[in-house]
């Protein structure tokens, strides 16, 4: 398996947990503690911690020390890796969308 291979799957596992995307969405703006994490999204600072453990291993947190704060932001290219495997499926679908569309004028002409 190779890592971008890798990291595929590791990302969507990781993101196939809803509080996941959700600790995401609170990251997304702003490096934040675990408990202010926890406190957006009403779940026990243990949950959190284990959830960004796994956003971490899948490359989709970074966590950075502040003193004695551990804060979490969301890593910029974490993400690519899904984008780039979801992209590789929009051309296939845009063609057949032009199909069906032109398809579909022709019948309206023709009737």
């Amino acid at each position: 398996m190779s890592i971008t291979s890798e990291r595929l799957d590791s990302a969507l596992r990781a993101l196939a947990d809803g509080n996941r995307r959700r600790i995401l969405e609170v990251v997304r703006d702003a490096d934040l503690p675990v408990g202010e994490i926890a406190g957006q999204i009403a779940m026990s600072q243990q949950a959190v911690s284990h959830h960004l453990a796994v956003l971490r291993g899948a490359e989709l947190v970074v966590e950075r020390r502040d003193g004695t704060k551990h804060l979490y932001g969301l890593r910029s290219d974490g993400l690519s890796v899904v984008q780039e495997y979801l992209g590789g499926f929009w051309p296939t679908q845009l063609t057949e969308l032009k199909r069906v569309a032109e398809a579909s004028v022709r019948r309206r002409g023709d009737g």
